[in-house]
């Protein structure tokens, strides 16, 4: 008798939960965004909200809520009605913030579920002309010799760019001071004035400088090359094999959605990535788009953690 009355709940919320997808979305989605209007996050978001909002039949709202490394914008998604129709835009920070200062409020994967993964793109680093160095290996060797004179900006604490900066150190056993910055790319005044040695940012937002002259790129820290900057080498081809950084994003709901919901989310979002105009523009920042189903997402997330982590142990890594 138990059994027949749990089977019938069971069906029942399979019932509604079906139901309420096949009347999704019922109002305008919002897309809360962890960085401030017009950075790299933000732009992704606004190239993907219009096409969105055309294959579901509503206004798409992007909701920057810039601050502490992402965890404001996670707590804001993660207290939201989990009904699809509010979207969180988490990026690599809010996976190293699960990580450093886990808040059970909102982490990924438990408090925020996966939908779809949009973007993946390797950070490159770049320094100012007047460093006597054209390759990684020749920033080393001047690291060396200069133990504590040279510098690195950074995101502040837990960020993608000072893990990379802490990682490489270790790595190759130099000394460089790190210059944390409030917000990542807010560096790049400085380095185009030579008030810090060394950064690492995405390809597109220091590709015109490394055109100009004004910065130059030593090296990328992905699998392979971009086409931003083809004659540029990997990490591994500079010198420094298995060091890898890139920054990714893509969209949660809160926990509690229901399924269908976010099945719909997904099939939409991974049709909007499929338009060449989306494809060309995320290949042209030195990017590549995923894709994927949740499941696939999830298990991306949970090996991020895991090789950071390590990361961090192993190099003995100071974040605070």
């Amino acid at each position: 008798m138990k059994a027949r009355r749990v089977a019938a709940f069971l069906a029942l919320s399979a019932s509604w939960s079906l139901a309420q997808a096949q009347s999704f979305p019922g109002k305008p989605i919002r897309v809360i965004v962890p960085s401030i209007a017009g950075s790299s996050p933000d732009v992704r978001v606004r190239q993907i909200a219009p096409k969105l909002s055309e294959a579901v039949g509503q206004p798409v709202i992007v909701d920057n809520r810039p601050g502490a490394n992402g965890a404001i914008a996670a707590q804001q998604a993660a207290k939201a009605a989990p009904d699809g129709h509010t979207l969180f835009f988490a990026l690599i920070n809010n996976a190293v913030n699960d990580l450093l200062n886990p808040d059970s409020c909102c982490r990924l994967n438990h408090e925020l579920a996966p939908v779809v993964h949009f973007t993946v793109t390797p950070l490159a680093m770049v320094v100012h002309p007047s460093v006597a160095a054209s390759s990684l290996k020749e920033f080393v060797q001047l690291a060396k010799s200069k133990p504590g004179a040279l510098t690195y900006s950074s995101g502040g604490p837990g960020s993608a760019t000072q893990l990379l900066g802490e990682w490489i150190k270790s790595a190759s056993g130099i000394s460089v001071l790190e210059v944390p910055y409030k917000s990542v790319g807010a560096e790049i005044p400085d380095l185009l004035a030579g008030q810090v040695t060394a950064g690492y940012l995405v390809p597109n937002a220091i590709a015109p400088h490394v055109r100009a002259g004004k910065l130059r790129a030593l090296a990328v820290a992905g699998p392979a090359r971009v086409p931003v900057f083809r004659d540029v080498p990997t990490m591994a081809e500079a010198g420094l094999p298995g060091v890898e950084a890139s920054v990714w994003n893509g969209y949660f709901v809160p926990a509690g959605t229901p399924q269908p919901i976010i099945q719909v989310l997904n099939r939409e979002l991974l049709r909007t990535f499929s338009a060449p105009e989306v494809r060309e523009q995320v290949a042209a920042t030195g990017g590549e788009i995923v894709g994927g189903r949740p499941e696939e997402f999830a298990a991306f997330i949970r090996s991020e953690i895991a090789k950071w982590g390590k990361v961090i142990a192993d190099a003995g890594i100071k974040l605070q």
